[in-house]
């Protein structure tokens, strides 16, 4: 395995370039446990791509080997379930664009031959990540001759570990030149003309300064606009695409925290307290550490400025065997007991030669490789020369093996165990899970005092009666909560304080108060509207809630968005007196100052506007406004423009033209804009025209 535990410390770029820390990881133990039996192949289907059913078998099979490289790729044996939440959406992304992505591939011919996947791989044009992985990080030079070696000895591994990687690699660098082919495609028909440049170059750079007076909407009194019912039916028919909804919940929900009582806290207390006197005599620290303390040891040997401050002052004036506390620390009740008072250098400065099995060396070839190095070395031979000749540690192998100066604690535990008892010069071998390193001290910083301690440590949890009776209290509000007014009740009759969750959508994984709620989102869409919840646990509370609102998919109720249509009218009924009353003033022969006069307002001013400005001083964001502007002759005025706060006059006072220039600077910067687009838009209209089912939801 050497040669692909070489490989796996360089494979950063390709997690984060080809998979992104890619992983999807669910269990479905009780869904598998029931029988195929029970269920439909429908309901396996996780998905349902461009028409293409999506199996739970399939997805699965993708999380096996995203989670196998990932794994390689970091050295984990296991993922915590954060890690799966926050790369979960990754990895149901990658296979979006595989399935979406090979249909486009195979009706436009496109594909990588054999011999383009040599030439990335061992040709002229070495993929990026082929070369990532196949560069010596001392020099920066791609050795060829070590992906040959790779190719040679991957199927000797008998883990097969090795050749599932290169086989991933290969399809990764596959699919990433498909891409690449299939974007360079659309960049190809992506041009400007010389007119579209000249419209550009003139929107951009042609500016004006403006007057202009403006009549808000509360001018108009409400007793001026009648709308009727067949106003808001009209308006809502004529609109209806703007009332599109997703599908989401409201909840309202009460939780009972599951905390450590008073009761707890001195079962923790007594129980330290009850130890201190066999603890300050056991002769065995570490074993009587590793079996009654909540928190493990740590065997380093720590300054003065490395201690936590509470017990930093005792043990630097304590005697070993004495003993501080009991006392209290991030939710534990310790005792903490001086072991060793060492003199030891803050610092070394060592080399080394690592032999590692793997393929090509078993163990005892390694073993006896490295033995037969140690000899060597102690007679005198050129350490240096050796570990460029034989070292497996590319980082070093090409300094000599030299390892530069490191902290007690920062390399791993033997490794650091053995250079730090070592003699300066000397000579030793020590075997860590990296392999055999034939080591030399080659400098100590000076001796400062250190010690090494243990902490007999017991956490104050919530005993199985607080469990009990915290469930009790929300099984007694359960009982009396059997629908939302009964719920409602209840809650003041118990002095609880409710939260509300609301807009909650089928794909969330939180609600406002509580982390890892899938539990409950599942129940609030699978429930009806004003149901209750049994008992749920989440994280460290009992949480019961209300379903009190259920929003389906399509398009809002008429009478949900009423309210709203009845303010967009009366803005609009409001617009066209305004403006009306503006246009009879200008036709009169109002000037701009004379208007101001009239409407008891003032002229305001803009200055320096071009087609990019976001918001006009004294106006807000009005988009209509600046369009205006820009499209109006030098010292002519305006006919009222219906903006978004009001209604305005303008009279344009000044217009700067951009000098002509050649435009084939502006050609190319808009190409350059459109082609940047590419990856993201083509995809994104593909992913619509799919019409992805998402059941995501229905398996975690």
């Amino acid at each position: 395995m050497a040669t692909l535990e070489k490989i796996r410390n360089r494979a950063g770029v390709l997690v984060a370039v080809v998979i992104g820390l890619a992983l999807f990881a669910f269990i479905l133990g009780d869904i598998l446990g029931s029988g195929p039996s029970l269920f439909t192949t429908r309901q396996f289907e996780i998905a349902e791509i461009a028409g293409n059913s999506i199996s739970f078998e399939k997805f699965q099979q993708k999380f096996n080997e995203l989670s196998d490289i990932y794994m390689l790729n970091t050295g984990e044996s296991s993922l915590d379930p954060d890690t799966y939440e926050s790369i979960r959406e990754q990895a149901w992304q990658l296979l979006l664009r595989e399935i979406i992505m090979e249909e486009e591939y195979d009706r436009l011919g496109i594909e990588v031959s054999p011999e383009e996947l040599f030439d990335m791989v061992q040709g002229a044009n070495i993929h990026p990540i082929v070369r990532q992985l196949f560069t010596d990080p001392s020099t920066g030079t791609f050795d060829r001759s070590a992906v040959t070696r790779f190719l040679r000895s991957m199927n000797q591994d008998p883990t097969g570990q090795q050749r599932a990687y290169w086989m991933f690699i290969e399809r990764e660098i596959t699919q990433e030149r498909e891409l690449t082919k299939f974007n360079n495609l659309i960049r190809q028909g992506l041009n400007v003309t010389s007119l579209q440049a000249r419209n550009s170059w003139q929107e951009s750079n042609k500016s004006v300064d403006f007057d202009f007076i403006v009549q808000r909407f509360n001018t108009v009194h409400d007793s001026l606009v009648h709308i009727t019912p067949s106003d808001i039916r009209r308006y809502y028919r004529q609109n209806r695409g703007d009332f599109r909804q997703s599908a989401s919940r409201d909840l309202e929900y009460v939780s009972f925290e599951i905390k450590p009582s008073e009761e707890d806290d001195k079962t923790a207390r007594e129980w330290i307290e009850g130890m201190k006197e066999e603890f300050s005599e056991v002769e065995e620290v570490r074993q009587f550490i590793s079996l009654n303390s909540d928190i493990p040891y740590d065997p380093r040997n720590f300054g003065f400025e490395d201690l936590p401050e509470t017990i930093s002052d005792f043990m630097f004036s304590a005697e070993p065997g004495d003993i501080y506390g009991p006392y209290f620390e991030d939710n534990h009740y310790k005792l903490s007991r001086l072991v060793e008072i060492n003199f030891v250098p803050d610092s070394v400065r060592a080399r080394h030669i690592l032999i590692q099995p793997g393929p090509d060396l078993d163990y005892q070839q390694a073993q006896s490789r490295a033995d037969s190095l140690l000899e060597i070395v102690r007679q005198g031979e050129d350490f240096g020369m050796l570990a460029m000749q034989y070292s497996d540690d590319t980082g070093s192998r090409f300094e000599g093996g030299n390892l530069g100066w490191f902290t007690e604690g920062t390399m791993v535990r033997e490794f650091s165990d053995a250079a730090f008892s070592a003699k300066r010069g000397e000579f030793f071998m020590v075997e860590t899970q990296f392999g055999f390193h034939i080591t030399q001290v080659m400098e100590r910083s000076r001796e400062v005092k250190k010690i090494r301690y243990a902490t007999l440590a017991r956490e104050v949890t919530p005993s199985s009666a607080t469990y009990q009776r915290v469930f009790s209290r929300a099984s007694q509000f359960a009982a009396i909560s059997n629908n939302y007014e009964k719920f409602t009740e209840a809650v003041t009759e118990k002095g609880l304080s409710p939260r509300v969750a609301n807009n909650i959508l089928i794909s969330d994984r939180q609600v406002p108060g509580l982390d890892n709620a899938r539990e409950l989102i599942r129940w609030a869409y699978d429930a009806r509207e004003g149901s209750i919840s049994p008992i749920l646990e989440i994280g460290d509370r009992f949480v019961i809630a209300a379903l009190t609102r259920v929003r389906q998919e399509g398009y809002q109720d008429i009478e949900e968005v009423r309210g709203e249509i009845e303010g967009i009218l009366t803005r609009k009924i409001k617009k066209e007196i305004i403006a009306s009353r503006l246009k009879e003033k200008i036709e009169e022969g109002h000037d701009l100052p004379s208007l101001a006069s009239a409407l008891n307002t003032s002229v305001e001013q803009a200055n320096n506007i071009v087609f990019t400005t976001f918001s006009v001083p004294g106006a807000g964001i009005e988009p209509r406004l600046i369009a205006t502007a820009l499209l109006t002759e030098e010292n002519n005025t305006s006919q009222p423009v219906k903006g978004e706060n009001g209604v305005y006059v303008l009279k344009v006072t000044s217009v700067t033209m951009p000098e002509e220039k050649d435009l084939e600077q502006e050609k190319t910067r808009l190409e350059n804009s459109k082609r940047m687009r590419v990856d993201f838009d083509a995809f994104e209209a593909l992913k619509e025209r799919a019409n992805v089912k998402d059941n995501r939801h229905k398996f975690f």
